[in-house]
């Protein structure tokens, strides 16, 4: 999916996300060069296409002749014989079979709203809740779906659909996505079934070295505790290392009180944070409006006289994270995401 920066702000999620990352590409891209160059004695690699690449680039034309098979995230496997009409059941999947060469004609309302998708194609209703109906009009030949049971809006159960789309013959797959690992794995299958390996060099293994770089640079340091507090109309959850941005956080040296104090995740409490106290406090706030999700932030934490007691707000080390690259899935800028808390934590 073509990508093009913009100079000027923007309502259009695209454009936000490339304002971001071309405040850190530049220092980003330059170490992870040097690195390569480190690993590779100094030699320029991937300057020109090798015999490797051109017997890949044969094996994957072979495998789109004879449909590709492979083991979906709930060990179904899976074999996609035709990929002309995919349907996606959520943006950030929708977002991803883009980013890997291929078109929709269906999705879920977020590709829309949220991830701006680029294909001409009908809504299939809200992802915790796909219209079975709407998506089998489309006649697809492959549908992406999400085998995660928790997350964003709660309770999505597309599971259910699987023995309702394969009664029509639809080829189905299930994706579980959380973190960069994942997305790349998702992303490399997808490269697979499309034939597009240049996609993959260049939304996957490029991001990769960049992630490599940005994490080479925390080595050895040691920024503290860290917590991480998603702010919702309904009150305040505390993530751990096995979330989006926890695990981002804890491959850059931070330790998350939530890993040593596992009560916190489903008993939090601002008086149970003063008493843990970290160094550093990651704010997600989340509701139907920016406004909302701010008040909610406010009254559940900032407006509290105890949180002036805090050594992250003393220091001045709480930061507000922004939804774009951290409630939503970052996708092609994973390592904007990296890049903002390793200036969070070391800056």
């Amino acid at each position: 999916m073509n990508r093009v920066p913009s100079g000027a702000p923007s309502n259009n999620r695209k454009e936000r996300l490339n304002l971001i990352a071309t405040k850190t590409k530049t220092k980003v891209c330059a170490l992870a060069c040097t690195l390569v160059l480190m690993a590779s004695g100094g030699a320029l690699a991937g300057c020109s296409i090798g015999s490797g690449d051109k017997a890949n680039e044969q094996q994957s034309a072979t495998a789109q002749k004879a449909g590709y098979t492979f083991t979906d995230d709930l060990g179904n496997q899976v074999t996609v014989s035709s990929h002309e009409r995919v349907v996606a059941g959520m943006g950030s999947f929708a977002d991803i079979w883009e980013l890997a060469g291929g078109t929709l004609v269906g999705a879920s309302d977020d590709a829309f709203a949220d991830y701006d998708i680029d294909s001409k194609a009908e809504k299939v209703g809200d992802f915790s809740s796909l219209n079975a109906e709407s998506i089998i009009a489309l006649e697809p030949d492959f549908v992406i779906l999400t085998g995660n049971s928790t997350g964003r809006g709660g309770g999505v159960a597309q599971t259910d659909l699987k023995d309702t789309l394969q009664a029509f013959g639809i080829t189905v797959a299930y994706f579980n996505v959380t973190v960069f690992e994942d997305y790349l794995r998702m992303l490399k299958t997808c490269t697979e079934i499309t034939g597009d390996s240049a996609a993959y060099k260049e939304n996957g293994e490029k991001l990769a070295q960049e992630i490599d770089a940005i994490k080479k640079k925390a080595q050895g340091k040691d920024p503290g505790s860290a917590a991480v507090l998603t702010t919702y109309s309904g009150g305040t959850r505390m993530q751990s290392s096995s979330s989006q941005t926890g695990a981002m956080l804890a491959e850059l040296g931070a330790e998350n009180i939530a890993d040593t104090n596992k009560s916190l995740l489903s008993d939090y409490s601002l008086e149970s944070l003063v008493k843990a106290d970290p160094d550093f406090i990651f704010l997600l706030p989340m509701g139907n409006t920016e406004e909302a999700a701010k008040k909610a932030l406010e009254d559940q934490t900032t407006s509290n006289p105890a949180w002036q007691d805090l050594t992250a707000v003393k220091k001045g080390h709480v930061v507000t994270l922004d939804p774009e690259l951290f409630l939503y899935k970052p996708n092609d800028h994973w390592a904007d995401a990296y890049e903002k808390l390793y200036e969070a934590l070391y800056k």
